[in-house]
């Protein structure tokens, strides 16, 4: 991400409005929170991996700041032995649960919960199996609900996973898993049955726009 273009290079109404870390907002006259923990608290609350630029020019600051900010976030984290980490995927930086700690996060996820799925998880689980690769934008759509947390589940339980962006949105795509394979009995996706049979009407899903 070196060598950018400073996406708020000579904006000096941004500069005047957004003081430098230590300042005070003009409009609330809130005092202005460190660096670190402003990109920290944009990260924390992101869903998708968020570009560098993007952050700049949220926060009224150079690019490469953010960049040295960000790294210096990341190798901290590693340096302290965090339960999470942040790491520079698809095009942006997000925060992940670091790899040693990855089994526990899942027994706690797991814990308490039903072996058997639910109807929504099923049905969520159908439209990524059918749709793939599929956002949660294109899934809700099917649905006629929100598939965050059902997804949230699904992903828990390995059997979908992340498949990339969406070139046109930015959305995170999802798909099945070998595991989703392993526990259906099955070597391929090729092997799913025909799915027109089961759900008369489906061929009406291919009309949703995708978002």
């Amino acid at each position: 991400m070196t060598g950018e273009a400073d996406p708020v290079a000579g904006l000096e109404t941004v500069g005047a409005d957004i003081p430098g870390e230590g300042g005070r907002s003009v409009d609330d006259d809130v005092p202005r929170p460190p660096l670190p923990a402003l990109v920290e608290a944009i990260l924390m609350v992101a869903e998708n991996p968020v570009p560098i630029t993007e952050i700049a020019v949220c926060l009224g600051v150079p690019a490469a700041e953010i960049e040295r900010v960000v790294v210096e976030l990341a190798l901290g984290y590693i340096a302290d032995g965090r339960g999470f980490s942040l790491r520079d995927v698809g095009g942006g930086w997000r925060f992940y649960t670091s790899e040693a700690c990855a089994s526990w996060v899942e027994r706690f996820v797991l814990a308490g919960q039903s072996p058997k799925l639910s109807q929504a998880a099923l049905e969520t689980l159908a439209v990524v199996a059918y749709q793939q690769p599929v956002s949660r934008g294109r899934i809700s759509a099917v649905r006629g609900v929100s598939a965050d947390g059902v997804i949230r589940t699904l992903t828990a339980r390995r059997l979908v996973e992340e498949a990339g962006t969406d070139p046109d949105s930015g959305a995170t795509l999802y798909r099945t898993t070998d595991y989703f394979l392993e526990r259906m009995g099955l070597r391929h996706l090729d092997e799913l049955p025909p799915l027109a049979p089961l759900l008369p009407g489906i061929a009406d899903v291919d009309d949703i726009e995708s978002p």
